[in-house]
């Protein structure tokens, strides 16, 4: 009897730590690709079946909690802005000077025509807050090793998604895939991860690939051009006036 107790109490400390692994290697992850702050410009192109799209973007972040994203290019489109601060957004349109909030009603809405939508922007979530998180077994990615890790929303968690399957390289604690599952278990959206470089002496994957899984021939690429992390970004960035500017 002693023994079977010794052995469910092992079974027991090694599925916690099991847990606590997880854990511990999606906040690295996400910490690698994010830090507290940054800044920097990228390129966003949005590919469907009728046309494609290239846009020029300067980004300041603070966590998930705020975000200020300008597009530099093209013309056309130059100095349209999109502010978010915790769970809220704006638009600025500068042809017409106008500042839109964003409703519940458009959330669900592509942002600035991508792949993502402004739900995806607005309700970024906190992985470790929002999700149980569960290692399930290893396999290669882009022939590196990775860690493929299922997150599953908490009860109360105000989340889109029904489950999250997310690999990570074991080489450098990087991001390699991300899978988006509705409730119902059907794939939504696959991130890919590639071009890792050192930028501000950090490797990160400098291109981000999200394919609509709903929309055949449907994708949309990030490459950063430049970024730095963990510097000051003054409060007044998050403003409206800069906003309106």
């Amino acid at each position: 009897m002693r023994l079977i107790i010794l052995n469910l109490v092992f079974v027991y400390l090694n599925l916690n730590l099991f847990s606590q692994n997880a854990e511990e290697i999606i906040k690295k992850a996400e910490d690698m690709i994010k830090g507290e702050t940054s800044t920097g410009t990228f390129t966003m192109t949005v590919v469907n079946p009728d046309f494609k799209r290239t846009v020029v973007m300067e980004s300041w972040w603070v966590g998930n909690e705020k975000a200020l994203i300008v597009i530099k290019s093209p013309a056309k489109e130059a100095g349209n802005k999109t502010l978010k601060i915790k769970n809220e957004m704006w638009n600025y349109l500068k042809n017409t000077e106008t500042t839109i909030k964003i409703p519940p009603s458009m959330m669900l809405q592509s942002w600035n025509g991508s792949d993502l939508t402004n739900d995806d922007l607005v309700r970024e979530s906190d992985l470790i807050k929002d999700y149980d998180i569960k290692l399930l077994l290893e396999e290669k990615i882009q022939n590196e090793d990775c860690w493929k890790i299922e997150l599953t929303p908490k009860p109360t968690a105000p989340v889109v998604w029904g489950t999250i399957y997310y690999w990570v390289r074991k080489i450098d604690f990087l991001p390699a895939l991300i899978q988006y599952y509705d409730e119902k278990g059907n794939l939504h959206r696959t991130m890919s991860f590639s071009d890792y470089k050192i930028m501000d002496k950090r490797k990160i994957p400098t291109k981000w690939t999200i394919i609509n899984n709903k929309k055949t021939g449907h994708y949309t690429e990030f490459i950063y051009n430049d970024v730095k992390f963990n510097v000051k970004i003054p409060d007044r960035i998050f403003s409206f006036k800069e906003l309106e500017k």
